[in-house]
């Protein structure tokens, strides 16, 4: 045998068994699913035993948080691993200068009105590097970080395959007219129709027939669910990255009818929402919110045993997390279900707030070949981390400049806590935000925009509710939290992310 053919023998082999070691990984990262809407996190009527499970054999992290309280900036921090005072997008962006991107049928027609505003193929995001090292990279779901025929798709950023919604708000209808896969439209049979659309008047709210047209017969989630296990299938062999960013459960409230007939009988009898706080209207609201969570809680359960069929479950990372805390929109009840758990059920706390509502996420970590029995983990932990984590399970070099911290350590038992100081957010919307938290204290800056300077202070080991400002008895505290405010904020280089009169120069002060 020739030197050179044993060297490429010896070559491939080692190659073999290097991707042979690697795990799999898959994220599911959920679209407005609150802290409180799992039953390991206490959940009393929706079911998600699939989830439970998992999180009562591996990790349930307690103190971990989104890195954004809306959709966008969450999706941008948790692929960039940089907070919300660097990473480039920042809020939700939807970059109207291209038109009238607001006019679902004008968006349907023209896929250039569709789409948020590009994070840019330059901007370093984790798949790039699991892709330089022999992963095979999917997204499936909810994608928000630059339009189509754009150098911002996944399939430019990292990703070897794509399917689901490129736009957020082509997502505000689990009908589309269709999906993106790749850079190609792939047309549902639905109609087009309008999230805007409600009842005709006179038509009876309490009539089924009457909702009909709200449900067609494509549901994205199930198309793309069967797009994941497919790529699940095809790579077996070959370490993976899966990223099913789901829009489940952000509304408009759509499930398939079988769970909401289940959740009817064990709900009863209820009010139809009809579309006056946004998205379509629903004959029976809390059933079909509930039949949402429990779907994709089946989704997991059937990805977990798709794992087991090919062999290949031990040597899977599957992380299960949230973009932000729960809606108060769309028909969603949230004292009903009690969404955000034991923080405070209040629009003003949930989603678009920093509040613990609005922030505090579920995250379940399951690896049965290194995690080996159920754990809580109750160190403070963000999705910023989710990036350096994943990066180190997988053998990729530290070569990044980021602001997460790797939880592989803690994950695996190899260290008993973290090692951080504090974590930060920054929102330019709502008011503009800014909130830390360091050890038991968080701190929250809000209506920035409306020239407000006084931060509020709360000691969330006696008041998770955030009831109790504490700020004017601990003002060394305070200024300690002024201190990271100023530190960690980068002035955006995008008009639309300026954070009030913290961005003018001194002489617009």
């Amino acid at each position: 045998m020739s030197r050179l053919l044993f060297f490429l023998l010896f070559i491939s082999s080692c190659t073999f068994s290097q991707n042979e070691n690697k795990p799999n990984i898959i994220l599911f990262f959920y679209d407005d699913l609150g802290y409180g809407e799992l039953g390991a996190y206490g959940q009393k009527i929706i079911q998600t035993y699939n989830i439970d499970k998992l999180a009562n054999n591996a990790l349930k992290f307690t103190n971990f948080y989104s890195g954004s309280p809306v959709c966008a900036p969450s999706r941008s921090i948790l692929l960039t691993g940089l907070h919300g005072g660097h990473t480039k997008i920042r809020g939700n962006h939807e970059y109207g200068s291209r038109g009238d991107v607001w006019d679902y049928y004008k968006m349907s027609d023209d896929p250039n009105l569709e789409g948020q505003y590009p994070i840019g193929k330059g901007e370093l995001i984790f798949p790039k590097l699991l892709k330089d090292i022999g992963y095979n990279n999917a997204m499936v779901g909810k994608w928000g970080l630059g339009p189509p025929n754009s150098n911002s798709i996944p399939t430019e950023m990292g990703f070897d395959y794509f399917y689901g919604y490129n736009c957020q708000r082509m997502a505000h209808n689990l009908y589309p007219p269709h999906l993106w896969e790749n850079d190609k439209r792939d047309i549902l049979d639905n109609d087009v129709i309008s999230p805007k659309l409600k009842l005709e008047p006179g038509q009876d709210p309490y009539d089924d027939k009457n909702y009909e047209v709200f449900n067609q017969n494509d549901y994205a989630p199930d198309k793309m669910h069967l797009k994941a296990q497919e790529f699940i299938e095809n790579n077996k062999d070959n370490p993976f990255f899966l990223y099913y960013a789901s829009p489940i459960p952000h509304a408009p409230l759509q499930a398939p009818q079988y769970l909401i007939d289940k959740y009817r009988k064990i709900i009863g009898e209820e009010e139809p929402y009809l579309g006056n706080v946004g998205y379509f209207p629903t004959r029976y609201p809390r059933a079909t919110y509930a039949a949402m969570i429990e779907y994709i809680d089946i989704q997991v359960g059937e990805i977990v045993e798709q794992l087991k069929r090919l062999k290949i479950y031990d040597n899977t990372i599957i992380m299960i997390t949230s973009d932000n805390g729960p809606t108060y929109a769309g028909g969603v009840d949230f004292d009903y279900f009690n969404s955000t758990g034991i923080f405070q059920n209040d629009p003003k706390r949930m989603k678009g707030y920093t509040y613990e509502g609005g922030v505090r996420v579920p995250m379940i970590v399951s690896w049965p070949e290194k995690i080996k029995r159920g754990r809580v983990i109750d160190d403070i932990s963000i999705s910023y981390d989710i990036f350096p984590t994943i990066c180190e399970a997988a053998g990729v070099e530290d070569i990044y400049d980021i602001d997460g911290i790797s939880l592989l350590d803690i994950m695996t038992y190899e260290s008993q806590s973290l090692d951080r100081e504090y974590v930060y957010w920054e929102f330019p919307s709502y008011g503009g935000q800014q909130a830390a938290r360091m050890g038991d204290y968080k701190a929250i800056l809000k209506d920035i925009k409306k020239g407000n300077n006084k931060i509020e202070l709360y000691n969330l080991s006696v008041d998770l509710k955030e009831q109790n400002d504490i700020s004017s008895e601990y003002t060394e505290i305070v200024s300690r939290f002024e201190g990271i405010f100023k530190k960690e904020h980068v002035k955006s280089d995008i008009d639309r992310f300026h954070l009030g009169y913290i961005d003018l120069d001194e002489d617009e002060k």
